[in-house]
């Protein structure tokens, strides 16, 4: 006896808020956060709850209530361009997050510099020490959020260092830098500092040596 055929199912495809959330993602609500609050929008305490919510999230789903009271960016192909301030294009890739809250988080020793970093620190203190690192590309940017809190910054004499933030009730310091070596790499960081502080600075006798070639060594 022939069995009925059964008309297939079509198959349903996933939410798109169930979509796991990518560090981009991530990135771009934190950008409408962040000036949400400089337009008064949100209070300090508010901005630092939705961020500690955004690095917590998993999937688009849990990012995008976090915005949805707040209006789309306005700027935002210049804060594309101001991420890549000084001429340089913007770093594309995955942004290596560092985040202390109530805690401590330190980077530093040998590593691998990527080309994007966020640094969030609410009631805590995040360190990011490049003396020792090694940059597999030449502009970096280092975007730095303190909250009742401390980003501190070292990197190396030789290299250039520029950057801007807005201090609200704490401080916000940038030591520039320009390096003589044109191929020396460049870091920027920007971002701000809400009763707590930011700053970034050379450390004393720390050089980068022999910039290329430690470079070609590295990547074989």
């Amino acid at each position: 006896m022939d069995l009925e055929k059964q008309p297939q199912q079509p198959v349903t495809p996933a939410e798109p808020t169930g979509i796991r959330a990518s560090d981009a993602d991530r990135d771009r609500i934190a950008d409408i956060l962040r000036e949400a609050m400089a337009e008064g929008r949100l209070t300090a305490e508010e901005h630092a709850e939705r961020v500690d919510a955004v690095y917590r999230a998993k999937t688009i789903g849990e990012l995008e209530p976090l915005v949805r009271d707040l209006p789309a960016p306005g700027g935002a192909s210049r804060s594309a361009a101001e991420s890549g301030a000084y001429g340089h294009e913007s770093p594309t890739g995955p942004a290596e997050n560092l985040v202390a809250i109530f805690s401590s988080s330190t980077r530093k020793g040998r590593w691998r510099v990527g080309g994007r970093t966020n640094a969030f620190a609410l009631f805590g203190s995040v360190e990011i020490d490049l003396t020792e690192a090694l940059f597999g590309q030449r502009l970096t940017v280092i975007h730095a959020t303190a909250i009742f809190g401390s980003v501190e910054i070292k990197v190396p004499e030789n290299i250039s260092l520029r950057g801007s933030g807005t201090g609200v009730f704490g401080s916000f310091e940038v030591a520039t830098l320009e390096s003589a070596d044109p191929e020396a790499p460049v870091i920027v960081v920007n971002g701000y500092a809400v009763f707590g502080s930011a700053e970034a600075k050379p450390k004393r006798g720390k050089f980068i040596a022999d910039l290329q070639d430690r470079l070609r060594k590295y990547l074989g």
